[in-house]
């Protein structure tokens, strides 16, 4: 069966909100430098938007955390596929991903990275969806809530396609 996209966000609305959102992180941040950890693959599109719109000093490290495989719905077993090359303490590290949905893998990660001494721990996602949580998580950045539907394009992928749409898409088939 073949499925079509269609636009939930646009590219114009997605940029907007980036920018506001690095905004409000360079006020929270004014006088600090903040260290980004991207949670690969999605992440990585709305981490280098985002960074480029934040004004005080940024570092940048990577992980890979899965939990979807090749499924539209999360597995619920939390796998690390590449952990970060630099140590996380006594640095202010906002985590950024690019959708909050059950809140499994965010809670774990979360809880992972608390334990690596940081000065502080955020949460920044692009995209959440509360009404899919079954674990609470604290998000402190929030692009845009969203109803409970597939989403792909800018990063997020549907079995590692549309992760380059410009804008936000609902998988429908």
């Amino acid at each position: 069966m073949q499925e079509r996209v269609r636009v939930l966000l646009s590219e114009e609305e997605v940029d907007t909100r980036i920018r506001e959102i690095g905004e409000q992180i360079s006020r929270d941040y004014a006088g600090k430098s903040i260290h980004l950890v991207c949670v690969l693959k999605g992440g990585s599109f709305f981490m280098c938007e985002l960074a480029k719109r934040i004004s005080v000093p940024v570092s940048l490290d990577f992980m890979s955390v899965s939990s979807y495989g090749s499924d539209t719905k999360s597995s619920g077993v939390v796998k690390i596929v590449k952990d970060l090359d630099e140590p996380l303490q006594g640095k202010d590290v906002l985590v950024v991903e690019d959708i909050v949905d059950s809140g499994r893998t965010l809670s774990y990660l979360m809880e992972m990275l608390q334990d690596r001494g940081p000065a502080s721990l955020r949460l920044c996602t692009l995209l959440d969806k509360p009404d899919r949580r079954v674990i609470d998580v604290k998000v402190d950045y929030t692009g845009f809530q969203i109803p409970d539907e597939f989403v792909v394009g800018y990063g997020l992928d549907y079995d590692q396609m549309y992760r380059n749409l410009p804008y936000i898409g609902v998988v429908e088939k």
